[in-house]
């Protein structure tokens, strides 16, 4: 009996409760919103409960993992999802035009998911093992390399967002290891001439003819249509101007729950997975917006205090890296429903349906309760 005690207090004492308390908020906003949004298709609320439950499992699960664990497991994620990535190309299955699953017999999987998570516990395990702790412009060298190989791979598949979170999580680790200022210079010069050179000449370069080359057709047109949404109404820009309308006729205050006319007519599309913060937007309002990115900024400066907290050098680029991930899936998601940034397919964090993104959410989480509630051992 005092041994199943010990037990489960040692089960409860991992959990980060402020965080945990987020997220059940979360998921409770979620689930609310689900319900108005899949209309007929009430199939899709019963595996969005499922796939809560399930990511909460992992998360606790990842959680009672001790960091020295998971920092010996990293270079074999990463390994392991590199030639999972590899797989794909050589045998992957196709589906609207994309290659990105792999078929076991039993299921599909995607393994460029997992590269959300092995990324950035590779780069932080590089890291950890420069023991000098004062890093020189080889090791981000390395480390770049170490973060581009999975994205072009999964650029290749293509999926722009998918290599998009996968960029953006192992680049916080590296810069949280202390990047040069130096070094993000020329990069910085090289994006601000890029866009100011695609606004400038819109006209031109989004002609069908012009072919980008480092860009598939459907990317180049989402763009362009990002720029100029009206050039295509009723094919490629009807995402984003269905999305605005919803967005912009819920006001300050909101139509209601269950009562936004752009949801239950139909007009937004995928508006349960990519597009769902249209649907929260319209029937909150301006309000309810506001108090939702509340929630997500609480979530993340928690994961930060996590990371600060860390007593390792792992632990803190890890802790920074998961909460980084979290606001990057947050800024994309809106920016794309808002017609800031063009159409990537970033799901809305516990918000938009699917099992895969919920899972990587609830590792995420669990790496940063793990971090925080397990203390090195003291010596002898």
């Amino acid at each position: 009996m005092k041994f199943i005690v010990l037990a489960v207090r040692r089960m409860l004492s991992v959990l980060d409760w402020p965080l945990l308390i987020l997220l059940v908020v979360m998921a409770v906003v979620g689930m609310a919103t689900m319900h108005s949004a899949v209309g007929n298709t009430d199939w899709r609320f019963a595996d969005q409960l499922r796939n809560f439950l399930i990511a909460f499992v992992a998360m606790w699960a990842v959680a009672l993992m001790r960091p020295s664990f998971i920092m010996r497991m990293a270079p074999v994620l990463y390994v392991a999802g590199v030639l999972l990535l590899v797989a794909v190309m050589l045998f992957g299955v196709t589906s609207k035009g994309a290659t990105r699953w792999l078929d076991l017999g039993i299921g599909r999987i995607q393994p460029s998911e997992m590269m959300k998570i092995a990324v950035p516990l590779m780069l932080a395990w590089y890291f950890q093992r420069q023991s000098s702790g004062q890093f020189r412009v080889a090791d981000f060298l390395v480390a770049g390399v170490l973060l581009l190989i999975p994205a072009a791979l999964i650029i290749e598949q293509p999926d722009l967002g998918t290599a998009l979170l996968v960029l953006a999580s192992g680049f916080c680790v590296i810069y949280f290891a202390g990047l040069p200022f130096k070094l993000l210079v020329p990069v910085a010069l090289v994006v601000i001439l890029g866009l100011g050179t695609l606004v400038a000449y819109e006209d031109q370069i989004c002609q069908p003819d012009v072919d980008w080359v480092v860009l598939h057709d459907y990317q180049k047109y989402r763009v362009c249509v990002l720029l100029n949404p009206g050039s295509d109404p009723l094919g490629k820009g009807f995402h984003t101007i269905q999305s605005m309308i919803a967005v912009g006729s819920g006001g300050v205050y909101g139509k209601g729950y269950m009562q936004g006319t752009q949801t239950h007519l139909d007009f937004i599309p995928e508006r349960t997975t990519d597009f769902i913060f249209a649907v929260f937007a319209e029937e909150f309002g301006l309000y309810g917006g506001v108090m939702l990115l509340l929630l997500y900024a609480l979530m993340v400066l928690r994961g930060l205090t996590i990371t600060v907290r860390a007593p390792t050098q792992f632990g803190r680029l890890l802790g920074g890296a998961m909460s980084m991930m979290m606001f990057v899936y947050v800024f994309v998601n809106i920016g794309m429903v808002t017609g800031v940034l063009p159409v990537v397919g970033v799901p809305l964090p516990f918000m938009s349906y699917g099992g895969t993104a919920l899972m990587t959410l609830g590792v995420a989480c669990g790496l940063l309760m793990g971090i925080g509630g397990h203390q090195p051992r003291s010596p002898g």
